[in-house]
């Protein structure tokens, strides 16, 4: 039987990078000794508030459908948050999503067609590729060389502009880099934009999770509102991954394309889960807070117990949940070091190179796990490298 071209586009290194995860979970659920550093979701728990909010709905009954774009009163205390954005939008600005990626994947659709080029500095989260692709639209890679701490090259950027190209799409804060950009780097992005009259999809979903910068709403650049889609979510704010609760905030010509597309896709979120949002976004400012100095604190760990492990370099990431480790010292592809360490160790990081040829030469480490396991992960990951420095 044939199936759609859809399903070559959506394949790929990015949707193969999990392969040793999903294999490190399965073990982990049958007993086996495995410490997850792989993936981000965190070991923090929901704030009970949100929890409690979700189960008062779901006793009265809010169990039917809702508002496809979002019920109102979470619409409106999104777009209320200048921590989320930076303008002055209202509800009609907003679209809930299941999800940051159902955000991204719907915003690809409504903006992209065949033939279509969209630039994305890389290293890029591993979903990107196949989700530009999926509306039939071509990724540009723009390197953001290890060398310069992953920062973008706006020579190769602008560069890169050709008459197919119709979006500039980045994570800021990155993953995996963990990079925080600079008034002057999304300022050139701006401008960059405004001359090519480009989209620019700019996905916040770590806005909440800096370290040492503050970050920088992309849409309230000058001039920036009309051409920006800002996605956002709940799962790493509040460590809320399995509620699924993402938007997109966007001009209301687009909102309305974007809303009729989720008529056909989901036909709008759980209530409960809605209300609960409600809390999340408008009166747990603290508690993000909480959380983010959780992961900086895990952050230094890290840097701490790499430190005596002799032929890898971690980097200083300034935001997010994970970091980024160079293994080229230990002779290792990122891929072979990243599934010899599961075979030996029981240890599951992602390779690098599932992220774009800038980070070919790194793992990821994700530091969203309990301290014990943090620290125990981190011990074998520095026998695993001594060992492998004895051999050579």
């Amino acid at each position: 039987m044939r199936f759609s071209p859809l399903v070559s586009r959506i394949g790929g290194k990015g949707a193969d990078a999990w392969r040793v995860h999903y294999e490190a979970e399965a073990a982990k659920k049958q007993g086996c000794d495995v410490i997850l550093l792989s993936v981000g979701d965190p070991d923090l728990q929901t704030p009970p508030a949100i929890v409690d909010c979700a189960i008062e709905a779901l006793k009265a009954d809010d169990t039917h459908y809702t508002e496809v774009a979002g019920i109102d009163k979470l619409r409106t205390a999104i777009a209320e948050q200048s921590t989320f954005d930076g303008v002055a939008d209202s509800a009609d600005n907003v679209v809930v999503f299941s999800g940051a990626q159902n955000a991204l994947f719907a915003a690809s659709l409504c903006l992209f067609s065949v033939g279509d080029e969209v630039i994305i500095p890389e290293p890029m989260y591993v979903t990107y590729e196949a989700t530009i692709r999926a509306s039939g639209a071509t990724v540009v890679a723009v390197p953001c060389p290890a060398k310069g701490g992953f920062r973008p090259d706006f020579e190769a950027m602008k560069n890169a502009v050709t008459k197919n190209t119709r979006a500039i799409l980045f994570s800021n804060p990155n993953n995996p880099s963990g990079a925080v950009m600079e008034m002057e780097e999304l300022s050139v992005i701006a401008a960059i934009a405004q001359q090519h009259n480009l989209w620019v999809i700019a996905d916040e979903v770590y806005c909440t999770l800096t370290f040492e910068k503050a970050h920088i709403n992309f849409a309230a650049l000058p001039g920036m509102a009309q051409q920006t889609i800002t996605v956002g979510g709940l799962s790493k704010s509040l460590a809320m991954t399995g509620w699924r609760v993402g938007w997109l905030i966007a001009q209301t010509d687009l909102v309305a394309h974007v809303s009729r597309l989720a008529l056909c896709m989901l036909y709008g979120l759980p209530g409960f889960i809605q209300q609960a949002a409600v809390v999340g976004v408008s009166h747990m400012q603290n508690e993000m807070q909480q959380m983010r100095d959780i992961y900086r604190r895990r952050r230094d760990t890290v840097l701490t117990l790499l430190q005596d492990a002799d032929g890898i370099s971690p980097t200083h990431p300034q935001a997010g949940m994970f970091i980024l480790i160079d293994v080229r010292q230990t002779g290792l592809s990122s891929l072979d070091f990243v599934e010899t360490l599961y075979r030996e160790e029981g240890v599951s990081l992602l390779d690098g190179g599932a992220f774009g040829d800038s980070a070919a030469d790194f793992v990821r480490l994700s530091y969203a796990v309990g301290d014990d396991d943090l620290a125990e992960g981190c011990h074998r990951l520095c026998r695993f490298v001594n060992r492998l420095r004895g051999r050579a």
